[in-house]
């Protein structure tokens, strides 16, 4: 507590720290249904033209490595756990295993960054690249090659979201190896354990969508 007898961590424009609290949540799920909507268009046009050219889209799902993706997800939600642990420790006021799980969580999304990565290069090495390095031999190729733009696409996004999560991790670890979160400013924390578990549920979506689906429905 201050001289003034308000707590250290509560921010000048707000009257408690109960309201302070409420201020992030509200402001992290009105940036996440924004996001929500965002990536909505996105599902919504892959969704429209899967139904109208299935056969290019399970054809085109069939040149993407399922035990690579397979591998990915797995790394991806243990670290949805990894984080949910940090918030843990932080609500419990664990400076040292707040850290240590995000440094975890900052691992395994650099991770799966790297095996997407792996993953973009063999697209590459295949030809599957669409504008730029794309050739398919295929009586649908147009339509494949239109499944690869939306593949890209999604998967790309998904990925520059991952790369601002672990950039935000970054500097999370550097503030609570400073001791600037305490049992009662550990909200921030929280907020990035959303957005954080908000990107593996886009994943979550996405894998389904892009790997399975067409292998089930006539692809390998």
């Amino acid at each position: 507590m201050s001289s003034t007898g308000h707590s250290a961590a509560l921010a000048h424009q707000f009257d408690d720290l109960k309201q302070q609290h409420d201020s992030y949540y509200l402001g992290m799920w009105t940036f996440l249904v924004t996001e929500v909507m965002f990536f909505g268009g996105l599902f919504g046009a892959y969704t429209i033209y899967r139904l109208r050219f299935p056969e290019a889209f399970s054809e085109g799902s069939s040149h993407l490595n399922l035990m690579l993706s397979a591998t990915n997800t797995a790394v991806l939600l243990c670290s949805s756990l990894a984080i949910a642990l940090a918030v843990r420790a932080a609500q419990l006021g664990r400076r040292k295993t707040l850290v240590g799980f995000l440094v975890l969580t900052i691992i395994l999304g650099s991770v799966f960054l790297g095996l997407k990565g792996v993953e973009y290069y063999q697209g590459f090495g295949e030809q599957l690249i669409p504008g730029l390095n794309f050739s398919v031999a295929s009586p649908h190729a147009a339509q494949v090659e239109l499944f690869f733009v939306l593949y890209f696409s999604m998967t790309g996004l998904h990925a520059i979201h991952m790369i601002l999560g672990i950039a935000a991790l970054i500097i999370f670890v550097i503030l609570s190896w400073r001791n600037r979160f305490s049992l009662e400013n550990y909200a921030p924390i929280e907020m990035m354990g959303l957005y954080w578990h908000f990107v593996d549920v886009v994943w979550v979506f996405l894998f389904p969508l892009l790997y399975l689906i067409g292998r089930a429905t006539g692809g390998n």
